[in-house]
């Protein structure tokens, strides 16, 4: 079979390739021209990552030249059991063979082996014991690393043209997003290429090594830094059968398991829906492979490939009732306005510690986890402190750098809320090595937002973490001060600073102050004590 192929393509001057299954029957022919073939449509046979796609390729070169680099990105992009190439020597005398295919996990990072033969005579093999052997070790490989029950195994990806200490700061805070969504982080991958490609965002060779390194680890699941447009996301995942997400999509699937209030879920849902309604247009394999887990759970999870009009009407209806709960929520304001109390809100970068100083303070029990936007739903006190004044205080869902438009929404409660405030308690983890730049994120957030008029007071958290002169060093720097929301004994200057700041806005903490109403002690390590009420 293989001197007749290599002679009728000797003779019609085209290259011609058959696909062969395990079986060794041939399931297609190709004839192409002078420089390659065209491989139909192989989405039928064996689908599935972390399967080799159980067919071999064996096709002819006619100047006798090697498995070139498409050749070798088919038999990555494929998963060909082997791809093979056949050519007639110089003197036409003896035929010649190349093969190449995918390999294991290894010490050594290849991901493909070739092997050369000047004579199709030397090379002789028991194919499918071969190939049982190979797929064996594949799968030991893939099943290296223990997980937690159904968890899921992921490479994230980030490919930019910013400067490679941005793209990796980046990348650590897209691993604890995935982390926090119960993803196992096998790797990630950071690219910088010259120019981005609008098709796939990143380079085809980069994606070829990633499709194998997912086989090698048996991972389904690409997560991007960066936001794709419906386009590169339909098109990586058609190309390479994995399921992808990006940074907003990500974001969302933590939101639809941390959202417990009404008005979460029906933000939550509002904003998945409105992420997928342009990625619905077409339909394709991408569509099916985010029908379940990260991705595709939540009080937004529906069949994919519904009807456009049903996913427009659905959203009409959300935005009607978010409309509803909204009014309800200028209500309870309203009335908090009326008692003429300070509100004050907890603010802040995610996982910095507020729901943890909350708590504290109004002697709560709200879920406090060290995740990436553990807390989803804003929460209200009246908190009473030391000298007996009362004010109101709001814990709220923490910020992100470059918050994507898309889920703008999800944080309409939090941001009706920060309007009415009084004072913005900034709570900073201090202890974080880029906490400089999260505070700048949170600041451009709220100009955004329009909301950087109302007065704010930095409070670096974890001071616990920093000796005594570099607590106090940052503090003054940026003018705030320092705390350990899991130490008492350091709110003293902490009430000192809101008393001074409500005096600068001119608001008399003396307001609402009422010591027999509701009294709770909690006593400082000090001997000192602050008052606090658990009314809503």
């Amino acid at each position: 079979m293989a001197r007749l192929l290599s002679e009728l393509s000797n003779e019609i001057r085209r290259q011609i390739g058959i696909l062969v299954n395990r079986r060794g029957s041939i399931e297609f022919v190709m004839v192409g021209d002078q420089k390659g073939i065209t491989i139909p449509d192989l989405s039928r046979y064996r689908s599935g990552i972390l399967r080799l796609r159980g067919l071999r390729l064996i096709h002819t070169h006619l100047q006798g030249e090697p498995l070139n680099d498409e050749d070798l990105t088919d038999l990555a992009l494929l998963r060909l059991d082997m791809m093979v190439a056949l050519h007639i020597n110089g003197d036409h005398s003896r035929l010649a063979i190349q093969s190449a295919h995918l390999l294991p996990d290894n010490p050594d990072k290849k991901v493909w082996e070739v092997d050369s033969h000047s004579s199709i005579n030397q090379y002789e093999m028991d194919f499918l014991k071969w190939i049982q052997s190979l797929e064996d070790e594949f799968q030991r490989g893939q099943r290296s690393i223990p997980l937690k029950g159904a968890q899921e195994k992921a490479i994230l990806i980030s490919v930019g043209k910013e400067s490679r200490e941005r793209l990796e700061y980046s990348m650590e805070e897209l691993k604890e997003l995935a982390e926090s969504s119960g993803v196992f982080v096998m790797d990630s991958i950071i690219q910088r290429p010259q120019t981005l490609s609008p098709i796939t965002l990143m380079g085809k060779g980069k994606l070829k090594e990633l499709l194998v390194q997912c086989l090698q680890k048996g991972v389904d699941l690409i997560i991007f830094d960066q936001n794709l447009t419906p386009g590169q996301s339909a098109t990586i995942s058609d190309l390479t059968e994995l399921r992808v997400l990006d940074r907003t999509q990500l974001i969302l699937d933590i939101f639809a398991q941390r959202a417990h209030t009404i008005d979460g879920k029906v933000q939550v849902e509002l904003a998945q829906l409105k992420y997928l309604l342009p990625r619905l247009a077409r339909k394709t394999l991408s569509l099916s492979r985010l029908t379940g887990g990260i991705g595709g759970r939540g009080p937004g999870e529906t069949k994919l490939e519904i009807d456009r009009r049903r996913v427009t009407d659905r959203i009409h209806l959300l935005e009607k009732e978010l409309d509803k709960l909204k009014k309800r929520r200028e209500q309870r304001r309203s009335r908090r306005a009326k008692a003429g109390i300070p509100i004050l809100s907890i603010i802040g970068y995610t996982n910095a510690g507020k729901s943890t100083l909350f708590n504290l303070l109004t002697q709560s029990h709200f879920h406090v986890e060290n995740k990436l936007f553990s807390t989803l739903d804003t929460a209200t006190r009246r908190l009473r402190y030391p000298s007996p004044h009362r004010v109101i205080i709001t814990d709220t869902v923490g910020f992100i750098k470059d918050l994507p438009k898309d889920l703008m929404g999800a944080f309409q409660p939090t941001f009706d809320e920060l309007k009415e405030s009084d004072l913005l308690i900034h709570l900073i983890d201090v202890s974080h090595p880029h906490f400089s730049e999260r505070i700048e994120s949170v600041e451009k957030t709220l100009s955004e937002l329009t909301l950087d008029g109302i007065p704010r007071l930095r409070v670096f958290n974890k001071e616990d973490k920093l000796t005594r002169e570099e607590g106090e060093a940052i503090s003054k720097k940026y003018e705030g001060v320092s705390i350990s929301a899991l130490h008492p004994e350091s709110l003293e200057k902490f009430f000192q600073a809101i008393d001074r700041k409500l005096w600068e806005i001119d608001l008399n903490p003396n307001w609402g102050s009422d010591p027999e109403n509701g009294r709770e002690a909690v006593r400082l390590t000090n001997g000192d004590s602050f008052d606090i009420s658990n009314q809503n």
